[in-house]
């Protein structure tokens, strides 16, 4: 790196942490996980054979009610089954446990849906006749089986939703995107967003980069370097963001657009394997492209005076000359629904001939371990572009790549839905600074 590059970098390098301090669904993978070739998958997951067992237990269980109902098995059963009674008969809490069974096993054990909308389907058959047994029958006047049976159901019925939404499917998504990352780190040169053979045209080959290089540098001379493990890692990290931010760019034609503001903002979105829906936010400024890389790449720690979506932007640790990680703690969001959110994030910044690049994602540090004052947000790839136009250097574009998981079960399209709106606050905000600069004697 010459001397003149390095001191406009050298004194507030890298790192933006998640501006807004984000807000999707990416996963983080442990360095130990990248290093082991992946195993051969289970046909069945351990999770999703304990549901399968447990909607077994549903039916025996409910089976050994009714028969424990019958009292004088032969007599009652020709009163229960053969001379039906919707008001006076059990059988029918029987048949919904079979079609429960039926229903549940046929969908989650045979075909191994991925989707919540069988169980859906058997709750809400099981919960509308509950309650009108329980409304329309004498029931509940002949004896304890008539409260036993119909709450049981319920119970067990409501049970197995929560089991199958909270623990099979959530667990089963994250050992998916474990297992990816895994297959993916086996192959030394196999690209980070595309699981299929694509053309090369379909990937950004961006113009050297001046920012540093592995070239080791001392640290009296010209610049830092990464010595110990845990900080070659960091560098690691934020070299994979980098290339999927870089991937990305490359993919414009396939942004699938969102929303847009009145001064002509855009925000799109794209599907990543691995890192689930990502937010892209395109913006055209009128000043250049070194004003903006000044104010958001350069110093992250003089955001909070002028971006209110972010309450602290610290920088923890400079790893190299290209890389740091960063700790940020985002202001709540749509109305104070959305809580503040810590994120620790390891960037990566690197100058080209026609742009200016800051790429991060999540990471650990010991200086910065969870706590109970913030819920801990993950950011996958992403991170900042300003792009120098060709033509006139007096105005540039913006892009900002979003990939977040908030944590916390707050609704999807809430979060969606704050996303867009956040990132044109954002903007908003970033014009006023640029004003204000221009504006300062």
């Amino acid at each position: 790196m010459p001397g003149g590059d390095y001191g406009e970098l050298g004194g507030s390098l890298p790192a933006i942490a998640s501006l807004n301090a984000s807000y999707s669904t990416s996963l983080s993978i442990p360095s130990p996980y990248l290093l082991v070739p992946p195993a051969e998958r289970r046909a069945i997951s351990d999770v999703r054979r304990t549901f399968c067992l447990f909607v077994t237990f549903d039916l025996l269980f409910i089976s050994l009610l009714w028969i424990i109902e019958l009292n004088v098995i032969w007599d009652s059963l020709d009163k229960e089954v053969v001379h039906y009674n919707y008001r006076t008969s059990f059988f029918d809490i029987l048949l919904l446990a079979v079609f429960r069974f039926l229903c549940l096993q046929v969908g989650y054990a045979a075909f191994r849906l991925k989707h919540w909308w069988v169980i859906a389907i058997t709750t809400l058959v099981t919960s509308v006749f509950l309650v009108l047994k329980v409304i329309l029958s004498n029931l509940l006047s002949t004896n304890a089986f008539g409260y036993v049976l119909p709450i049981t159901s319920f119970v067990v019925a409501w049970l197995e939703t929560w089991f199958l939404d909270f623990k099979v499917l959530t667990q089963e998504a994250e050992e998916e995107r474990a297992y990816l990352a895994m297959v993916n780190a086996a192959c030394e040169r196999a690209p980070m967003i595309y699981p299929r053979a694509v053309s090369d045209g379909q990937f950004y080959s961006p113009p050297e980069s001046v920012a540093g290089s592995d070239e080791d540098l001392d640290e009296e001379g010209l610049g830092r370097k990464a010595v110990t493990a845990q900080e070659k890692e960091y560098v690691r990290q934020g070299r994979e963001a980098m290339s999927v931010v870089e991937q990305i760019l490359a993919q414009e034609d396939n942004w699938k657009f969102e929303k847009n503001n009145d001064i002509g903002d855009s925000v799109y979105t794209l599907e990543i394997p691995f890192h689930g829906k990502t937010f892209i936010l395109k913006a055209f400024m009128q000043c250049p492209a070194e004003l903006v890389y000044q104010e958001v790449i350069l110093q992250p720690e003089k955001m909070v005076q002028w971006n209110r979506t972010v309450s602290v932007c610290q920088i923890l640790q400079r790893i190299d000359d290209n890389t740091l990680v960063t700790y940020d703690v985002s202001a709540g969001a749509a109305g104070g629904v959305v809580s503040a959110r810590d994120f620790v994030n390891v960037r990566r910044v690197e100058r080209k001939r026609d742009c200016y690049l800051s790429a991060g994602m999540a990471t650990d540090h010991d200086i910065k371990p969870p706590c109970g004052r913030y819920v801990r947000g993950e950011n996958g790839p992403g991170g900042f572009v300003v792009l120098k136009s060709s033509c006139n250097p007096s105005v540039c574009t913006f892009i900002w790549i979003l990939n977040t998981d908030l944590k916390g079960r707050l609704p999807r399209y809430l979060i969606h839905q704050s996303l867009a709106a956040t990132m044109f606050e954002f903007m908003s905000h970033l014009r006023q600074r640029i004003t204000d600069l221009r504006a300062a004697p």
